[in-house]
């Protein structure tokens, strides 16, 4: 018990502040005897007064706390008779004054709690901020890394080439029977058509009709269409379109689908093939030059004269070798590529009749 105590511990033990050791050991007895639990078991109070009397019993034989105790009552008596002996007015001052003290420590506390709180605050946006500049920057990185690969892989993209399709080697001619009145067959067709490469003779499809319109009348133009076994034959065989040195005068060589096959333009694009030069000493070659034997595709000896022409194609083409239909004992990959080829040929055969039909 210290001496910040509520109850006086004379008056508790009914004694006076002069009494001895003696008399407040006796008075002790006494109140304790009134006050033990063991004598109130109906009194829920009983065991706080007698801790509350234990206490005061031994803080006043204590000497010091005593001593301590009984400068404090002093002071306090000493204050009370100062208070009595002021007028109402210093008394309402002095009560202004504690007043005012005690409303400048809460202002005080409450000023340092609202800078806590603010501080606290002014925490949580700098953790807010740090964490939405980090999503930001793990946004920014992303995207950026989304643009790194989607550029590497246009770039790869760029760089692979293309597949080869049965129709890159295949070539449409038109040309006028006037001119040329022996091109009525597809073996003349093929023997024109030679000196460039091999051929696939039996794939060839000639239309020799006359107009929708003038059916009555003779045929004007003829029309063909002619799959080699090599796209750089057949590359060839367009770059030398109307020139009378190779046998085509009068006749347009153009590709069957219209344009350029992607292979070609991607290696154009690469720096890979260029404008071919007009060849010096072309000789004509058979119909049955060696065919493909691996996964690049080789050029004729009759193509080498195109020196603009690669050499090889890249490892990633494949094979366009056309199916040989007068071999024995085709397998069932070749019958597929045969009726696939045949579909196009009918295809290619009747925008042919529909582009005379407008004509």
């Amino acid at each position: 018990m210290n001496t910040e105590v509520e109850v006086n511990p004379y008056e508790l033990l009914d004694i006076k502040v002069e009494s001895t050791e003696q008399e407040i050991r006796t008075a002790y007895r006494k109140r304790s005897l009134k006050v033990h639990p063991d004598r109130n078991p109906n009194n829920a109070d009983a065991a706080r007064k007698f801790h509350e009397l234990n206490q005061a019993y031994e803080l006043l034989l204590d000497p010091l706390r005593r001593l301590a105790l009984d400068a404090k009552l002093r002071l306090k008596q000493a204050r009370a008779d100062r208070f009595k002996s002021y007028d109402n007015k210093r008394k309402h001052m002095v009560e202004e004054l504690e007043a005012r003290e005690r409303d400048f420590k809460k202002a005080r506390a409450a000023s340092q709690n609202e800078e806590i709180q603010r501080w606290h605050e002014a925490e949580g946006i700098k953790e807010q901020g740090r964490r939405i500049r980090e999503e930001k920057e793990r946004e920014l990185r992303q995207r950026e890394e989304e643009k790194r690969r989607a550029a590497q892989e246009a770039q790869e993209d760029e760089l692979a080439a293309p597949e080869l399709h049965s129709l890159d080697t295949t070539i449409r001619l038109k040309y006028s029977l006037k001119s040329h009145p022996e091109l009525t067959t597809p073996d003349s067709i093929a023997k024109l058509m030679e000196s460039f490469g091999s051929i696939d003779i039996a794939s060839i499809v000639l239309i020799l009709k006359p107009p929708k319109k003038a059916e009555n009348k003779p045929v004007k133009f003829g029309k063909a269409v002619v799959p080699f076994k090599q796209i750089g034959d057949a590359f060839a065989a367009v770059c030398a379109s109307g020139k009378p040195e190779r046998g085509l005068k009068n006749i347009e060589v153009n590709w069957a689908e219209g344009k350029e096959p992607p292979i070609l333009v991607w290696l154009k694009k690469m720096g890979k093939l260029g404008t071919p030069p007009p060849p010096t000493s072309p000789k004509p070659s058979s119909t049955t030059t060696a065919e493909h034997t691996g996964p690049q595709t080789q050029f004729t000896k009759n193509a080498s004269s195109f020196s603009s022409f690669p050499s090889t194609f890249p490892d990633v083409l494949p094979s366009s070798k056309a199916p040989d239909v007068q071999s024995a004992g085709i397998d069932y990959e070749s019958l597929t590529l045969m009726r696939l080829r045949q579909a196009e040929r009918e295809r290619l055969e009747r925008e042919i009749r529909e582009q005379e039909a407008e004509d």
